[in-house]
């Protein structure tokens, strides 16, 4: 079963449909929308200020989610892919973003709507990604916008993928009704 533990009064709430890996750990104040999934070893610690996630988002393996205390929130929108091993720390995340495996994402960034975070991209403190854009590097830059056929293919399929994925640990996810 998954770690999911209160912190100063304030215990995870999970939409309807949503499903957690064995091994996941979600903490205190934390709320997610409908059919949201969050992998193994992934990490949403809401113990130091609130974490907000949209309906059909998926936290990949291994995956860390937190905040800086008295400082930064973390709202994610709808349809947002985190990838595997990727951190998002104090931001704000539009609707249909994919954040590549082993971003970061730094406090005060803002990550508009329809945009790609590479893989291995770093984001640094106070970052505004427009949307349709996508960031690569170290430190991330844009360096294209999104063309309709990526975004379809690629932020669209991978989120919609994700719902599929995660039904086929019905046996092993703990799932919300």
């Amino acid at each position: 079963m998954p770690l999911i533990l209160s912190v100063n009064g304030k215990t995870p709430q999970f939409g309807k449909g949503t499903r957690i890996a064995p091994n996941a750990t979600v903490c205190g104040d934390v709320i997610t929308g409908d059919d949201c999934s969050i992998w193994f070893n992934a990490v949403i610690r809401g113990d130091v200020n609130y974490i907000r996630l949209g309906h059909r988002v998926n936290i990949q393996d291994g995956a860390v989610l937190h905040c800086t205390y008295q400082r930064t929130t973390l709202e994610i929108g709808d349809d947002v892919s985190v990838g595997h091993n990727a951190i998002v720390h104090g931001a704000k995340v539009e609707s249909k973003v994919l954040i590549g495996m082993g971003a970061i994402v730094m406090d005060g960034c803002v990550i508009g709507s329809g945009s790609i975070i590479a893989a291995g991209a770093v984001l640094t403190e106070g970052t505004v990604v427009p949307s349709g854009s996508i960031f690569a590097g170290v430190p991330a830059k844009k360096i294209k916008d999104i063309s309709p056929e990526l975004f379809k293919e690629e932020v669209e399929r991978i989120a919609r993928n994700y719902i599929m994925y995660s039904s086929w640990f019905d046996s092993d996810f703990l799932i919300i009704e």
